[in-house]
């Protein structure tokens, strides 16, 4: 991380950039499904869900594309260097919600398909008949979208200092190339792009994984390294986990994944596929992408073995590559890591302005919005959403970025009743979920800022602590309000009927 600029990892890293830049302008012509003549047709279903007609292959890599970010190849490695076996919660965090997957998307699925839904609160609408609770579906969705399309910037920002550029201008130049190539193809640039993206990703892990202990001398030394670094640090770092870290550690893996598809960009891959089978066999194939971010998580020990000095966490993972590898490698691992931040990027952005037409524009503005003037209220607004993120994160400080998305996970945790309870059964009504979701966002908004925005909260309970996710916390106080107040209000007699595709 001297400053200088690594002239032969620059050159590879622009050749990936660019190819995936043409991919990107190209893919408006891909599956289009021969429809007018090959003209894709102007409509939101086309732009904002790739004309739900993804099948096997093409969901596997957009929800893996868009659920393991550029931030995550960062952040898991920075954090497991910061703290050791607690920063290993995204492995279970990943195996757990791949059954949630399975048993809860194909249903959403069928009932965003029956009746022409586009967003999860179309869907709660359509069950509720609630312009309120859609509302705040709709609201915290786009709320807690933002920071995370900030964080990819923050991915994108580490590899691109590592490559010895300095300024704004290449990050806002990358964005600029996104924000075109996303307005012009939709859903369907990142989805084409994520194949590439993850068959680079793959290719970096495993050979770091092979390579890079071979340099430092064994795994053995690379775990000898680690531990002796956590021992000299203190505290509650360390190769395996306290016991006072196992309640947060399993809290932490079990919220996480209960929030992870209630997010806009990963219901959006959902919402794309061809067909509920096609969500079936995606829950049973990407596990894979669970082997690899442990694999990435061990990138975290090996920077004590190659004795790393960095000025943040975040370095890590260049650090490591700039150290170990010949330029041309490293470029292509940046190149893989940029384009990383790429396809979330593009879909978190598709999946805000998809709420934001339906939800806000479509509900308030112009009930009367033709499918085609949707599509064009929504590609403006991904232009917005994307703009936002990069105001944000320049003239932001990072660590509010961090902040917003430690409680972006708190909040979008608070919709899973309302989007996930109609599903199963139909005793709530749309009052108790709408005061279970606001009571659960202010408790959670308010332990969390009485921590210091941080994602564990503990209570002092007969003499004993026991520290629990502030996000499951604040679902749990959710679900008994929603549970009182629909007592109180009585039993739901006739179901409001789903908002056929017209009506929406």
């Amino acid at each position: 991380m001297t400053g200088e600029i690594h002239w032969t990892a620059l050159a590879v890293f622009v050749f990936f950039f660019l190819l995936v830049t043409v991919m990107g302008f190209a893919a408006s012509r891909w599956q289009t499904g021969g429809k007018k003549g090959g003209k894709k047709e102007a409509h939101l279903d086309e732009w904002g869900l790739g004309g739900r007609n993804f099948g096997t292959w093409i969901t596997w890599f957009l929800v893996g594309g868009d659920f393991y970010t550029a931030y995550t190849v960062i952040a898991v490695p920075a954090l497991v260097y910061a703290v050791g076996a607690y920063g290993f919660f995204a492995l279970p965090y990943t195996i757990l919600v791949y059954p949630i997957v399975f048993v809860i998307m194909p249903r959403l699925w069928h009932a965003a398909q029956k009746a022409g839904h586009v967003t999860a609160a179309d869907v709660v609408y359509g069950r509720y008949g609630s312009r309120a609770l859609e509302l705040a579906i709709a609201v915290t969705g786009v709320v807690a979208t933002m920071p995370y399309i900030a964080l990819q910037l923050v991915g994108m920002e580490v590899v691109i200092k590592a490559l010895g550029l300095t300024g704004e201008l290449p990050l806002a130049a990358a964005f600029v190339i996104l924000a075109l190539y996303t307005y012009s193809a939709g859903l369907r640039a990142p989805a084409l792009i994520a194949f590439v993206k993850d068959l680079m990703i793959y290719i970096v892990v495993l050979v770091a994984v092979v390579l890079v202990p071979i340099k430092l001398g064994g795994y053995a030394h690379v775990f000898q390294s680690a531990s002796d670094a956590f021992a000299a640090k203190g505290g509650a770092t360390g190769l395996t986990l306290k016991p006072a870290q196992m309640l947060p550690y399993a809290s932490l893996a079990l919220g996480s994944a209960m929030a992870a598809f209630m997010y806009p960009h990963t219901l959006t891959g959902i919402f794309a596929a061809r067909s509920a089978d096609t969500i079936r066999k995606n829950a049973v194939f990407l596990p894979a992408y669970t082997v690899l971010l442990g694999l990435i998580a061990l990138l975290g020990y090996m920077a004590y073995a190659a004795n790393l000095h960095i000025a943040s966490n975040n370095d890590v993972v260049p650090a490591l590559f700039n150290a170990l590898f010949p330029d041309w490698f490293s470029g292509f691992a940046f190149a893989a890591i940029a384009i990383g931040a790429l396809v979330p990027a593009a879909v978190m952005s598709i999946g805000a302005a998809n709420l934001f037409t339906r939800n806000f524009w479509k509900a308030y503005v112009n009930p009367a919005v033709t499918p085609a003037g949707e599509a064009k209220v929504a590609k403006i607004v991904s232009l917005v959403v994307k703009v936002g993120a990069l105001v944000f994160i320049l003239f932001l400080p990072t660590q509010f970025a961090l902040d917003l998305q430690l409680l972006g996970g708190v909040w979008i945790l608070q919709t899973f009743p309302a989007v996930v309870f109609g599903l199963f059964f139909g005793w709530f009504r749309a009052p108790a979920l709408l005061i279970g979701w606001a009571v659960g966002m202010a408790g959670g908004s308010w332990l969390a800022f009485t921590d210091g925005i941080k994602p564990v909260h503990t209570f002092l309970l007969g003499g004993g602590s026991y520290t629990v996710y502030t996000g499951l916390t604040a679902l749990t106080l959710n679900i008994v309000v929603a549970i009182v107040v629909q007592l109180v209000i009585g039993r739901r007699v006739t179901p409001a009927l789903a908002a056929t595709p017209t009506a929406r």
